[in-house]
């Protein structure tokens, strides 16, 4: 396709890089955090500016090439072949205004890089659970924190301006009274309607969480799921908690009394007194001595340690559902479905504790659909392409298990490469008028659909 392609007409536009297929780089810029999901573009701009993002988007439209964006590399819906990849590292960079409480990122930043010169001042961000997620992806899909979301909502609420790059090249800039309409799609529909090289966000005056994990073994999930969910129900606004059904992996990295080990994990957040925090927890320490335990006191950079997510790429697949409720029944079939008599393979299951501030409405309307859930519930399995069947045929197994209770809403950053490949079942996810609203902002912005390796947003 380059061939056919006036690619020396772009690269003369260019303040950064251009690589294509076999040029030395070419594989590292394309590179996935997920490597079951590989980008194949036939050009790849590595994006040092601006008009770097204008030149690239236009040279696609006038091509009629589709234009895909990897930040972090976490959510990469759709690897394809033949399209422009737009790789905004060499952008990367920050501004933090302590007076305001605010910071504007700029590239492709990941939360790892920030969260430690946001501690200077003081200051905490809403990140997820992986300090590796990039910061720009995981807000304009909601952005779920472990610690902050159940008493501040979502990441996207506290978003003020956005940088966006549109299909037709033109650089906007959306707020909630500038280009309104932009401002609403971008805070959940991805990057549906075009290449955002900038955000400006909220960050807060925290300093430390109590927090951490507990590991039981798994022979106590039958006595550990409806103790977990009726005490999930009690806790106040500034506790966060989800519970992983694990089969952890025999490798270096993973702590030694866990190495191999089938668990159920407790992850717990508290912002406020240690001593609170601690006591909120009793119901647990009386379960019994955990595997391991690492609750404590712990300064907000490190709060990525919470889930203890995979730091490195790696292949694996993963589905996901929304829960509205998790009565009795319920659990009986996730215990026969992942725990000790079940075979089940996954290294992680995993159910997040929603609802507090996340079924606030926001200040300015946004296109999230999860408003109102109570749970998100997402089934995690490492391999690689020779154990997809396998390893996918369980996702279904689990996720389809619990269906009777299920949401057919879940967060955009949790949908995986699996689901909403269709327009009707990304319809059913968001539910059809905020589905309808989302693409016709769409078509005004991106009406050649010029962003579709994606959720991709279309009139069905």
């Amino acid at each position: 396709m380059t061939a056919q392609l006036d690619v020396a007409a772009l690269k003369s536009q260019l303040t950064g890089p251009m690589f294509l297929p076999g040029d030395p780089g070419y594989d590292e810029e394309r590179a996935t955090f997920n490597l079951n999901t590989p980008l194949i573009p036939a050009i790849v701009v590595g994006a040092a500016t601006v008009g770097d993002v204008q030149a690239a988007i236009r040279f696609a439209a006038g091509n009629g090439l589709a234009v895909a964006t990897r930040g972090g590399g976490h959510l990469v819906p759709r690897s394809g072949a033949g399209q422009l990849l737009l790789t905004l590292d060499r952008m990367t960079s920050w501004r933090i205004d302590a007076s305001r409480a605010s910071v504007r990122v700029t590239g492709a930043p990941r939360w790892g890089q920030l969260m430690e010169p946001l501690a200077e001042h003081g200051l905490a961000g809403m990140n997820g659970s992986s300090p590796n997620v990039g910061v720009v992806g995981y807000l304009l899909g909601g952005g779920l924190s472990p610690v902050l979301s159940r008493s501040e909502g979502f990441a996207s609420d506290h978003i003020t301006a956005i940088d966006v790059v549109n299909g037709d090249g033109e650089l906007r800039t959306a707020t909630a009274t500038e280009n309104a309409d932009l401002f609403f799609a971008l805070r959940g529909s991805k990057g549906n309607v075009g290449v955002v090289t900038a955000v400006e966000f909220g960050v807060f005056p925290i300093r430390t969480v109590y927090g951490g994990g507990l590991w039981f073994a798994i022979d106590k999930l039958a006595e550990f799921l409806p103790l977990w969910r009726d005490w999930a129900a009690t806790l106040p606004e500034q506790a966060g908690t989800s519970v992983g059904i694990q089969r952890l992996p025999d490798l270096p990295g993973v702590p030694d009394p866990l190495r191999g080990a089938s668990v159920v994990h407790l992850r717990y957040s508290y912002v406020g007194a240690a001593a609170e925090g601690e006591a909120l927890l009793e119901p647990f320490r009386k379960l019994g001595t955990p595997v391991f335990d690492t609750v404590a006191e712990i300064p907000f950079s490190a709060s990525g340690t919470i889930h203890n997510d995979p730091p490195a790429p790696l292949p694996y697949f993963d589905r996901g559902t929304g829960l509205r409720e998790l009565p009795d029944e319920a659990l009986v079939r996730l215990v026969e479905l992942t725990g000790p008599d079940s075979g089940c393979p996954l290294v992680n299951v995993e159910v997040r504790v929603l609802g507090a501030a996340l079924d606030r409405e926001p200040a300015a309307p946004d296109a999230l659909p999860t408003r109102g859930l109570a749970y998100q519930f997402t089934g995690f399995a490492v391999g690689g392409p020779d154990e997809a069947e396998f390893m996918i045929g369980w996702l279904r197994k689990v996720i389809g298990g619990m269906r009777p209770w299920a949401d057919p809403r879940q967060m955009p950053n949790f949908i995986s490469p699996e689901a909403a490949h269709t327009p009707q079942e990304l319809r059913d996810t968001y539910g059809p008028e905020l589905y309808d609203r989302i693409v016709a902002v769409k078509e005004k912005y991106d009406p050649a659909n010029l962003f579709r390796v994606n959720h991709n947003f279309v009139r069905s």
